[in-house]
Formats: structure tokens, C-alpha cells, sequence
């Protein structure tokens, strides 16, 4: 399985990203803040973490659309209380979307999503793979 960030360069291993980048740049693509992504892979499947605390399951859209995986928040604009005035507000959401390239060894049907204490977990399994057995041909 090949995970690429879309951001108009190519990556040839998940492990070269993680490691060439600087570690403060994390986070930042084309300006703008956008959560941290792990990526794990086992055996049978890839797991993709992306940290959002602050957010509710359903403020998250995750498609897979001819093999862009893309996971994205819109924000919503907030109504204004007048029954309190903000004298600071230091934290605040902001809409991302992040984009990954998924090849067909992923079973695009079984893929899972879960969003646990600030991090959304994805689960990608493997596509089983077809194993062609040795077939013996008879000489006529």
C-alpha cells in the first residue's frame, strides 16, 4: 500500500517522509494547520491515526473516492452568546483536509473509522492476496 500526502510532491516511502521532514514543519502544509497523521501498517492492515482534539465525530467527513483517501472538518461558523463576553479566546478549530493516495491492496469495503479521546482511528485492511497454485501441465 502506498499512503501519499497530496500536497504536489511524491513520496516513495511512508518511512522517508517520516523521517526527512523537519519536525517542527509537522503539522503545517501550504500555511495552514492541519493535524498530525501516524501510519501504521501490520500484517493485515494499515492504521492511520490523525489527532483532532476538540471535535466531535460527526464534524469529520472521510471519503475514498477512486483511491484518494480523504479525511476533512469544516468549520462551522459559531453563533455569538450575548448572554457572555469573551475576554480571551486562545484556542479554536480550524477546517483542514488531508489527502491520501491509497493503492488497490486495500480493501476499500472494510475500512473502518473510529474517533477516540481527540484522535480519529482508521482501520484499512489488506486485501487478501490470491495465491496462484503451481499447476502441472501434461506434455500430449
Amino acid at each position: 500500500m502506498t499512503l501519499v500526502k497530496r500536497n504536489y510532491r511524491t513520496f516513495d516511502n511512508l518511512f522517508d517522509e517520516l523521517f526527512n521532514n523537519i519536525p517542527a514543519a509537522w503539522g503545517k502544509e501550504a500555511g495552514w494547520n492541519v493535524p498530525p497523521v501516524n501510519i501504521h501498517e501490520t500484517e493485515d492492515a494499515y492504521h492511520l491515526e490523525l489527532v483532532a482534539p476538540g471535535l466531535a465525530k460527526e464534524d469529520f467527513k472521510v471519503n475514498l473516492e477512486k483511491g484518494l483517501l480523504t479525511i476533512s472538518f469544516e468549520k462551522k461558523n459559531e453563533t455569538e452568546n450575548k448572554e457572555y463576553k469573551t475576554h480571551r479566546r486562545e484556542f479554536s478549530a480550524t477546517s483542514f483536509k488531508r489527502s491520501f493516495t491509497v493503492d488497490d491492496k486495500v480493501n476499500a469495503e472494510g475500512i473502518q473509522a473510529k474517533y477516540d479521546n481527540g484522535v480519529l482511528k482508521l482501520f484499512l485492511p489488506k486485501k487478501e492476496e490470491v495465491k496462484a497454485l503451481p499447476k502441472e501441465i501434461t506434455i500430449q
